[in-house]
């Protein structure tokens, strides 16, 4: 749907869905998520070519959900911040994790990333509720460790990434 079409109906799927509904700005937020702020780390993670991460960070910024910060002047670079609107979309992030984790995965594989939940200090599960505690899982709450496997799959896009700039 359209930009156009989706401001002319009611239904907030599909006004949901001309702000984050393609892959490179799902996985831009989740790097945003995983407190990756800069161009080249997101760019590294994501596979998406220069251009595509512009035109989405741009659209992301102009609909509210990231916000760009000077950290460098010479050579100009920014980072980029969730804002509250962005950090409100962490509850579909979950969520596509824990679809992802059950549905798209062997349970060989185990999870990705494992959350502790702070406020219990127990393991947080796949959310959105904790598994130890039944509280509701927020971002803050939470302490996130990457599997050995993760960390090392992430490590070598970077690497590959740096050997080919």
């Amino acid at each position: 749907m359209n930009d156009n079409t989706a401001d002319q109906t009611l239904c907030p799927v599909a006004r949901a869905e001309t702000v984050v509904g393609d892959r490179w700005t799902v996985l831009i937020l989740r790097e945003l998520f995983m407190r990756m702020h800069r161009f080249e780390e997101i760019q590294a993670q994501t596979g998406a070519t220069p251009q595509m991460i512009a035109a989405r960070l741009k659209k992301l910024e102009a609909d509210g959900l990231v916000k760009r910060r000077v950290y460098n002047k010479r050579p100009l670079r920014h980072e980029y911040q969730l804002t509250k609107k962005g950090e409100a979309f962490y509850p579909v992030i979950l969520a596509l994790r824990a679809w992802g984790e059950t549905w798209c995965k062997s349970p060989k594989e185990g999870r990705a990333v494992n959350f502790t939940h702070l406020t219990c200090g127990k393991p947080a599960g796949l959310g959105p509720a904790c598994e130890s505690c039944g509280k509701p899982l927020h971002r803050e709450d939470l302490d996130a460790e990457r599997a050995p496997e993760y960390q090392r799959e992430r490590e070598a896009r970077w690497e590959a990434f740096k050997a080919n700039r």
